[in-house]
């Protein structure tokens, strides 16, 4: 297994849109390995989820797991870890509460982002089984998070507001008031 380089905002391969993975691909040596790889690379970073576009693989796969106290999210239920390829997802609400975002394409920051807190997604598996499930909360945010790095989209492409984003050791994630 190898920790990888994950790409920064400013870097053009964040903002394409990725190719489905194919089930002949997932058979392969390289795409277990690239699997691992991940993994390790999230774990390594304290994330809670990566997609292969962060480190430059422009493909539609997903990787999520927090399995006990992340530092970057205190206080936030566990995520199982979970491999996710080609993913669809329909939004079965409006927009929630809310949550501080962050990313570890944009390191150091946080900003405010509304998202539906439940949502359809119908995916494969690294064993290309095919599945479908309805998702809330926090989940249901981590995941939109990371397959939006899919179609080279970043969280501060969705903040409410230019206001409430900034530095972590700056901004105040206990508010929202805009003004």
């Amino acid at each position: 297994m190898a920790v990888r380089k994950i790409l920064k905002i400013g870097n053009p391969l964040l903002r394409q849109t990725s190719e489905d993975v194919t089930e002949s691909e997932i058979q392969t040596k390289d795409f277990k390995k690239l699997i691992r790889d991940m993994f390790e690379t999230m774990r390594h970073a304290d994330g809670v989820g990566l997609a292969a576009p962060q480190i430059g693989v422009l493909k539609k796969l997903v990787v999520v797991g927090q399995d006990d106290e992340n530092e970057r999210y205190p206080g936030t239920p566990e995520v199982p870890n979970q491999i996710i390829l080609n993913p669809e997802i329909t939004p079965l609400s409006g927009p929630g509460d809310g949550f501080w975002e962050g990313c570890l394409s944009v390191p150091g920051m946080r900003g405010y982002v509304e998202r539906p807190d439940k949502i359809r997604m119908k995916w494969r598996d690294e064993n290309f089984e095919e599945h479908e499930e309805i998702i809330e909360g926090y989940r249901a945010i981590v995941l939109q998070h990371e397959c939006d790095h899919l179609f080279g989209v970043l969280y501060v492409d969705r903040l409410k507001s230019t206001k409430l984003f900034g530095y972590n050791e700056d901004i105040d994630t206990a508010g929202k008031l805009l003004d």
